[in-house]
């Protein structure tokens, strides 16, 4: 009985949601500020406003129209054709050699490399400082 009392109390709150909408045109693949975007009472999302601020959009984001996760991304951090470091290390041994980058990718992401010295294609996870570590 208590239950049903608790549940009857709750579910006769109002719901405080809010929608993350762009407030201007952003274009895929740029950088979401503060000035593109604002929260709007009304509709639940599951986004919030700080989670998307600093993004990268994925497609372009229109205004007036909710914006979801699935619109949104980390930034990129290596850009498609960019020269990188590739880093192999295993116990104490650490190799270094320069890679063209054949996918865009942000800090954590797996992208494709190719080895400019042996024209070998690798996968490397993207590091905070710009390089791409590869595993066995």
């Amino acid at each position: 009985m208590r239950l049903l009392l608790l549940f009857s109390l709750i579910a006769g709150l109002p719901a405080a949601a809010e929608t993350v909408v762009a407030t201007r045109t952003i274009r895929a693949q740029e950088i979401i500020g503060p000035d593109a975007v604002r929260g709007d009472a009304g509709g639940n999302t599951g986004v919030k406003l700080d989670d998307i601020i600093g993004m990268e959009a994925r497609v372009a984001l229109y205004p007036g129209r909710p914006i979801l996760t699935a619109h949104v991304m980390p930034p990129a951090l290596i850009a498609r054709n960019q020269i990188v470091e590739l880093v192999f290390e295993t116990g104490g041994l650490r190799i270094t050699s320069e890679a063209r980058a054949l996918d865009r990718g942000a800090v954590g992401e797996r992208i494709r490399v190719m080895n400019i010295a042996s024209h070998v294609n690798l996968f490397g996870t993207v590091s905070p400082d710009g390089s791409v570590h590869v595993s066995q």
